[in-house]
């Protein structure tokens, strides 16, 4: 529960229809094996006491007054667990019978929620036994307890007040505006459906889309709990087919006719705060129109099970990162394209070093040019070795402009960079920051005075990670007339970059598929220190850190605003066995630190194309001063 985790889940126990005793007994073993596995909101498919598919047993005292009764027991059964659970029963009162979720905590029948919407379509007939929820709070005495029945009521954790949780029934989601939608405004961010959903050619698509599409809508966590099996007979087939999800994905699903009563996920409630902050047109409704239940779960860690991905900005799933590549390359060429339409360029400049930014900064060159009809002899690459250059990048940056049919232009800058020292008065051997840095503000001289005397554009190769660390020279390849990789984090720049060596091999171009797993194996350096016995003397990685972990902490840190102790913890999960918890630490705190530091860098970028949710535009997504200390993240590290 600590940080916003908790753990759901959503339950489909074997019943019997018409048989409250027994499905009492089964309730309270699937409560108590939930409550094992961790599970701290547990939900039950729509009138699991009794069965949904009861029919005109539903209008019969002894049902009516059996539930009542199971209620009773499965709250003082489930006293001792530490959860809170939803539970389906029909509630007679007056002389009118509702469709109900009961929320059970510490034996404590906490409020009865009726549904709002009841179908009486096709093979649905609810409306001949049951009344649509009133437009009033009902106090009644049921179950032996003195409670409430009402439509809007959220029900918050004391110990988690970002744990705020409304109910909804079935048919309730169907309808063009659910009343989850109200529950969302007014605060609750878990939602959780009781369902019995019968099963139909095509339907368990349609759910899983329709859930999960809510759930992104609402910025909300959704736990459908589906009938099973047990309810199975006559006219219809139910198949538990169970989901939860949050904010758009699906954490966790019991397929149709899957095996198990339990399918459970960890929800960040946090997370889901942080989105709607985020997102200052989500809507609101006035809170006091709800009826407000507070319940208590002990205080714990929950166990990150599965653990956060390690590298957010990457799909999980083959066949979604082979359309996110070529999506985002399609994303940056058109940025491009359009650029040097409207800029009426000849040409566009790119410097080439042999790394990966400069790579894909020139595969999208070609991608660009090949959209506007633009020869790919009029993207021209330009090498300027000096001091840190070596064979093997300089090589590779010839052979991927011969592989892509680019024009090659070599500028040998050792001479010009040796007359700047003389000029400045800077000893050669002092190998500083001026050393370093006078190497790479001549290469971006270069870069513009060659783009300007052939009417073109310098296509900037810096990525959001090196963005991020400050890892960049100030009016050096910090600058450039438009950068294609400012929003591509280091990870997915190497993404890409493999996913184009695969396209090139499928595609029989063997040269530029050689070239790019070349460069893959290519430590990730800035080459300004001269090479050790040929080979590569700075490496970026053993100076600011693994960009692995940098650009797991920029994603949580700017997507959601997480605190870096959060983040700390959640890497300690997501990179278990790779690094050491103090090695993360220490990681995390040079991150902290640059990213503070280094916003003055930001706060004058160049134009370029937004490709995902994490941007340090100055113009778009991100404005913070340059000026701002980095005390509290610091101190919340300690």
């Amino acid at each position: 529960m600590k940080d916003g985790f908790i753990k759901v889940g959503a339950t489909t126990p074997q019943i019997r229809v018409a048989d409250p005793a027994y499905n009492a007994d089964s309730h309270i073993r699937a409560a108590r094996a939930a409550a094992d596995a961790g599970v701290r909101v547990l939900v039950f498919p729509e009138l699991s006491l009794t069965a949904y598919t009861c029919s005109d047993l539903f209008l019969q005292s002894v049902l009516i007054r059996g539930a009542e009764k199971a209620l009773a027991r499965y709250a003082a059964a489930t006293r001792d667990l530490p959860l809170i659970s939803f539970v389906g029963l029909p509630v007679a009162y007056g002389e009118k019978l509702y469709n109900c979720a009961a929320a059970v905590s510490g034996g404590v029948i906490l409020g009865l929620v009726p549904k709002t919407h009841l179908p009486n379509y096709a093979e649905f007939y609810e409306q001949r036994h049951f009344t649509e929820a009133p437009a009033e709070p009902l106090r009644i005495s049921y179950a032996g307890q003195q409670t409430v029945l009402s439509s809007r009521q959220i029900f918050t954790c004391a110990e988690m007040p970002t744990l705020r949780i409304s109910a909804e029934i079935c048919e309730d989601l169907w309808v063009s505006v659910p009343p989850s939608c109200e529950h969302a405004a007014a605060g609750a961010t878990l939602l959780v459906n009781l369902s019995a959903s019968d099963e139909a050619v095509g339907k368990s698509e349609y759910r899983r889309n329709l859930v999960s599409v809510h759930s992104a809508r609402l910025f909300a966590g959704y736990i459908f709990s589906d009938a099973g099996e047990g309810e199975s007979g006559t006219d219809m087939v139910f198949s538990g087919n169970s989901l939860i999800c949050d904010n758009g994905r699906v954490l966790a699903e019991r397929p149709s006719f899957g095996e198990g009563e339990l399918v459970c996920a960890v929800l960040d409630t946090e997370r889901l705060c942080a989105e709607r902050r985020r997102t200052t047109t989500t809507p609101s409704a006035p809170a006091q129109a709800y009826r407000q239940v507070s319940f208590s779960l002990p205080c714990e860690e929950t166990e990150l099970c599965p653990p956060p991905c390690r590298t957010p900005f990457i799909p999980g799933d083959a066949a979604g990162r082979a359309q996110r590549c070529d999506l985002i390359l399609k994303i940056q060429a058109a940025g491009l394209a359009g650029r040097i339409g409207r800029a009426h360029a000849d040409c566009t400049v790119i410097g080439l070093s042999g790394g990966l930014d400069s790579t894909l900064a020139l595969l999208v060159a070609v991608r660009a040019a090949d959209r506007i009809g633009m020869s790919r002899r009029q993207v021209i690459g330009v090498t300027m070795p000096c001091f840190g250059t070596t064979k093997r990048t300089r090589g590779n940056a010839e052979a991927l402009a011969e592989a892509l049919g680019v024009t090659l232009l070599t500028v040998d800058i050792h001479d010009s960079v040796r007359q700047h020292f003389r000029d400045i008065g800077h000893d050669e051997e002092n190998r500083n920051v001026v050393y370093e840095n006078a190497q790479a503000r001549e290469r971006t001289q270069v870069l513009m005075d060659l783009a300007n005397g052939r009417n073109g554009l310098v296509v900037g190769t810096g990525d959001l990670s090196e963005l991020a660390l400050g890892w960049a020279t100030y009016n050096g390849d910090h600058m450039s007339m438009y950068g294609v990789n400012a929003s591509l984090p280091k990870t997915l720049v190497r993404h890409i970059v493999s996913y184009a060596a695969d396209c090139f091999r499928e595609e029989g171009q063997d040269a530029a598929a050689a070239v790019l797993t070349d460069i893959l194996n290519t430590p990730v350096s800035p080459e300004l220190l001269p090479p050790k016995d040929g080979e590569i003397a700075q490496c970026t990685e053993e100076l600011v850190g693994p960009y692995e972990l940098h650009d797991f902490f920029l994603y949580y840190l700017v997507r959601f605003g997480f605190s870096p102790s959060k983040i700390l913890r959640m890497a300690n999960a997501a990179f278990a066995g790779v690094y050491d918890p103090e090695v993360i630490r220490g990681w995390l705190r040079v991150f902290v630190r640059r990213f503070f530091a280094q916003q003055f860098k930001r706060s004058c970028l160049p134009d370029g194309p937004k490709v995902g949710s994490v941007v340090l535009s100055p113009r778009g997504d991100w404005r913070m001063p340059s000026d701002a200390s980095a005390a509290a993240w610091l101190e919340d590290l300690t």
